[in-house]
């Protein structure tokens, strides 16, 4: 097995569940979800040469996804599906939902996607203020301007 073949399948099993959450609450469709890991792993494999290590390896590929992401959506295939997003569909985590983390994570795949793109990686996928501004291209202020626009609009909906 040659390194690159190599790092595509650590890669995958290390980072696949993470990507796959995050596009299906990007996309809310987990066929889509699924396309767009698949098609992740796929770009990051071809430009792994490339890949100078100026960000974290999970930064890289989340940023990727996103972008992935970001032309299905554009795409005319995703005007004819129903994007709203059910969470029995989501893979399973590490850790089941509460019923309070069920009600926020509904509240957040509600959100725009500006905002829950934001939501998702910060808080969702852990990545610092700066990793997620790196994914998004946007600044670190923008991302905690967002996250805060964020947390205003799950706290109306969820004492509402």
């Amino acid at each position: 097995m040659d390194q690159r073949s190599a790092w595509l399948e650590r890669a995958i099993q290390r980072w696949e569940q993470a990507l796959m959450r995050t596009a299906y609450a990007y996309l809310g469709d987990f066929a889509l979800a699924e396309d767009a890991v698949q098609e992740t792993f796929l770009k990051a494999w071809r430009a792994r040469d490339r890949f100078r290590g100026e960000a974290e390896e999970k930064t890289w590929l989340m940023r990727i996804a996103i972008n992935t992401c970001k032309d299905i959506r554009r795409g005319a295939w995703f005007r004819h599906i129903d994007p709203a997003a059910s969470l029995d569909r989501l893979p399973e985590g590490s850790v089941p939902f509460t019923p309070e983390e069920d009600a926020i994570t509904r509240a957040v795949l509600t959100l725009p996607a500006k905002l829950r793109a934001v939501v998702i990686l910060h808080c969702f996928q852990g990545l610092t203020g700066d990793e997620t501004a790196k994914v998004l291209g946007i600044s670190r202020s923008t991302v905690f301007e967002r996250l805060q626009k964020a947390r205003a609009v799950i706290q109306r909906e969820l004492e509402g």
